[in-house]
């Protein structure tokens, strides 16, 4: 016996209603050691059988047809671990037939073993011991699982922990580099240039780490809609080629010259074609060639990312989308990154149906990445494009809820560089108290607040100032729940940090909803504005907020 188990896990439950065959199965198991209880019929088996136990034995007289049934079901609820180990005393050749009927059902939905009558002390007791050593392996197993499933949960709360105080300081830095180019943009345009960069090359790897976390954990769901796939990797294209400019790489691109409709998710296929564009201006050396190509290829649409870098060793391509691998880590680490970007790359393609491998012919030979995705099998009406949204607008009164001073202030200057009223609270309780007194047209609010958090700000604006106000959540916290659990908070929008000030002002733009009147400019005629509909506001009982006398 396992002493780790509970005494439930490595009993031996005993169903024989007629006879003494449970009596005297117990009597030789518990000479042998081993534990067993007697069911007095099958309800107290099935409840035995919940509780925990290493294994079963019944007799075949037990064994109707619709016990069978009712112990079938139990069996078929068993955690996805489990495998009860079953023993049947069978009647055998006495009856005149190798199997039962019902015992013959029962073998085709258990781990059940025969054991004809009589039945040998020693038989008797090697067959139990043999199913209880496969059921400790069970629970091993289960362990296992229980301990992996634990280690998986804490390193998605790591990441999603990192990513979040990451992205608060990767704030600061971008809001300033922004008010460096509002003050002077010619003062120190390659340094601001350089951190500008950077910073969103950090915000980047922060993003693949908790996008590779989701998909190899299941947790990445598609939000398909028809997507042109020739616009979207002539958009992905342009939108390096910044890039390739600064590092004198030649970019070229070549298009099929009608529409490819695909179904996909157009973030998820953006990040597919930007990662390997990426990649491939990482390890192409200055003066190199990237050309990106998409054709059709028979059902499917085909891109090819091929550039005149390093190239891929051999033994190193067959394993390129693997997990954190990369070619040859030299000290001084030129290229950077992680190695999770084709890993990425490889998990989003598969989800949307499609394949992708790498071609190289050795170091210093350059290599082509191709992605073949299935081209959708009817046609669509295709919608107007979007019109451009014109960033400049009328000056809105604005509340940035938001702990970090750095991001708060930063932020702040910029709103009102742009001709907004600003008005900034640290905290959750002093941003609703702000808010009733305010009565903000757009409320920006960071989620992780002290005395108050972001949610329950939302739904204390949402429910005391109604649909006029725009709310809007700034938070370093960015996984899919997030974003879920903010709006059904009450948040229109939701923004990972670091946010840029052309985002939040897009955002703006975009926000059509009718202005809400400040108090100190609606007419004292108005219905809504009444004295005592003012008081009740100002008094309505927000969570964590304690009012005191003045």
């Amino acid at each position: 016996m396992n002493p780790t188990l509970e005494p439930t896990d490595s009993r031996v439950l005993l169903l024989a209603p007629t006879g003494r065959d449970a009596l005297l199965a117990r009597r030789v198991l518990s000479e042998a050691g081993i534990g067993a209880h007697i069911c007095a019929n099958l309800e107290d088996l099935q409840q035995g059988i919940r509780e925990g136990a290493g294994a079963v034995l019944v007799t075949e007289d037990g064994l109707s047809v619709t016990a069978v049934a009712e112990l079938a079901e139990v069996l078929a609820n068993q955690p996805t671990w489990s495998n009860l180990p079953v023993l049947v005393f069978s009647g055998g050749e006495d009856k005149g037939e190798a199997v039962a009927p019902p015992v013959r059902r029962l073998v085709e939905v258990a781990d059940v073993t025969l054991l004809d009558r009589p039945t040998r002390k020693v038989t008797l007791i090697s067959a139990v011991q043999a199913a209880l050593r496969a059921r400790r392996r069970q629970y091993q197993v289960r362990d296992f699982l229980s301990q992996l499933e634990k280690s998986v949960r804490e390193r998605d709360e790591f990441l999603a922990m990192l990513g979040h105080e990451l992205r608060n300081p990767l704030g600061a830095i971008l809001t300033s580099v922004q008010l460096m180019e509002q003050k002077d943009a010619k003062a120190l345009a390659r340094e601001r240039t350089v951190i500008d960069r950077q910073t969103r090359l950090l915000s980047r790897l922060v993003d693949d780490l908790l996008d590779v976390s989701r998909v190899t954990s299941g947790k990445i769901a598609l939000e398909r809609v028809p997507v042109d796939i020739r616009e979207l990797v002539e958009r992905c294209v342009q939108g390096q080629t910044v890039t390739a400019s600064s590092r004198r790489i030649d970019l070229t691109i070549s298009l099929e010259e009608t529409s490819l409709m695909i179904e996909g998710d157009p973030i998820r296929l953006e990040q597919i074609v930007n990662n390997l564009l990426t990649n491939a201006l990482k390890y192409t050396p200055s003066g190199g060639h990237v050309a990106v190509t998409l054709a059709a290829n028979g059902p499917d649409a085909e891109i090819r990312v091929k550039d005149t870098g390093v190239g891929i060793d051999p033994d190193v391509l067959s394993r390129v989308f693997d997990l954190f691998t990369q070619a040859e880590r030299t000290l001084d680490r030129a290229q950077g990154g992680l190695g999770i970007g084709l890993t990425l790359v490889r998990s989003l393609v598969a989800l949307h149906g499609g394949t992708v491998w790498a071609e190289s012919s050795g170091r210093g030979e350059g290599s082509t990445f191709v992605v073949r995705l299935p081209l959708a099998q009817h046609s669509f009406s295709r919608e107007p494009r979007e019109t451009p949204v014109d960033a400049r607008q009328s000056a809105r009164r604005i509340l940035l809820v938001e702990d970090n001073s750095d991001v708060r202030e930063g932020l702040k200057t910029l709103l009102e560089e742009e001709g907004h009223e600003v008005r900034t609270a640290g905290d959750g309780v002093e941003g609703v108290e702000l808010a009733l007194a305010y009565q903000p047209e757009v409320a920006l609010v960071d989620i992780g607040l002290p005395r108050l958090d972001g949610y329950a700000v939302a739904r204390s604006l949402r429910e005391a100032l109604g649909p006029h106000v725009l709310l809007v959540a700034l938070t370093g916290y960015g996984l899919p729940e997030d974003r879920r659990r903010a709006l059904e908070s009450g948040f229109d929008a939701h923004l990972t940090k670091p946010v840029t000030l052309s985002a939040i002002l897009e955002l703006l733009a975009r926000d059509r909803r009718e202005p809400k009147k400040p108090l100190e400019d609606r007419r004292p005629g108005d219905k809504e504005d009444s004295p005592s509909q003012q008081e009740r506001r100002r008094n309505r009982r927000i969570p964590g907020l304690r009012r005191t006398s003045a």
